[in-house]
């Protein structure tokens, strides 16, 4: 007759559930990545979109210098590659400009070009609501050698709102699914412990600690957490790469510190999920009444 193997306190199927918890925590980051090339797509839209700055007529080179200089040191303008995204369109380019948009030459019946020399500014994202850029327009206004500030308010407006809507949206959507996650990650520890609730009664029986009976638990748990989340932060980082690779696009909207900040979230959720879960099922089974076990 084959001898029994004997139970050990704190021993319960590993693979199971760290595929479990890794399969919960890759459809958490999934949603993260998600939230997160969608705030980069935010940022990408609203920098898109340009501030005309039109100047004093005749204005002397220098003056132009030095109202370029003053504007590439302004905190709300963006940058690209450390480089301020200010652009200067000459009124001459501007007319050809207007020509390739409405297809007719206003020169061949006007002596002198009406339209004035301005400079193009890309804002910050952080600068696109409203008030920031009624504030920002009247400190340009200010400015020696402006002549007239525009910007089409209507489609800031517009755009900010929208993202707005979406975000909460997508927010919404990323809390209810965190506390489905974590009840998953929960139920799933509570299932594998279920089978060792009678040892857990028989070490309380003989004597042990409720430290000591929790301590092979906890660690157990704790570890199968952690290896999930380490599993679940490669198995997204590899999805990831495989997205770039079919959409090239997508590199535009990488953000490494972000995609780092989620992965470490990934892995201390399953590391802190797996020692909560842990804790409070071996407390249950420890304070339930013996008829309860059963």
């Amino acid at each position: 007759m084959p001898k029994r193997r004997k139970k050990k306190l704190g021993s319960y199927p590993t693979p199971l559930v760290v595929f479990s918890i890794t399969l919960a925590l890759v459809v958490i980051g999934l949603f993260g990545l998600l939230l997160l090339h969608a705030h980069k797509l935010s940022e990408a839209v609203r920098q898109n979109l340009e501030v005309q700055v039109y100047l004093e007529r005749d204005l002397p080179q220098p003056e132009l210098l030095r109202l370029q200089q003053d504007l590439e040191h302004q905190p709300y303008v963006a940058e690209r590659n450390g480089r301020p995204q200010v652009r200067f369109v000459s009124k001459e380019e501007a007319a050809r400009q207007l020509l390739q948009t409405t297809g007719e030459d206003f020169r061949s019946f006007l002596d002198d070009n009406p339209l004035r020399d301005a400079y193009a500014l890309k804002i910050k994202s952080a600068y696109t609501d409203t008030t920031h850029l009624r504030q920002l327009s009247q400190s340009l206004q200010s400015q020696r050698g402006v002549f007239e500030v525009q910007y089409p308010r209507s489609l800031f407006t517009s755009i900010n709102d929208n993202l707005t809507q979406v975000s909460l949206l997508l927010l919404g959507f990323a809390a209810v699914l965190v506390v489905a996650v974590v009840v998953l990650i929960n139920n799933t520890i509570r299932l594998a412990l279920y089978s060792q609730r009678f040892l857990i009664r028989s070490m309380q029986l003989v004597g042990a600690t409720r430290f000591f009976i929790r301590q092979p638990f906890l660690r157990r748990a704790t570890w199968q957490g952690f290896a999930s989340g380490l599993l679940a932060a490669l198995v997204l980082l590899g999805l990831l790469q495989y997205a770039y690779l079919q959409i090239n696009q997508l590199r535009l909207l990488r953000d490494d510190y972000l995609l780092g900040l989620l992965l470490l979230a990934v892995l201390g959720l399953g590391t802190v999920i797996g020692f909560l879960s842990a804790y409070r099922a071996v407390s249950k089974y420890l304070n339930a009444p013996l008829d309860d076990l059963y």
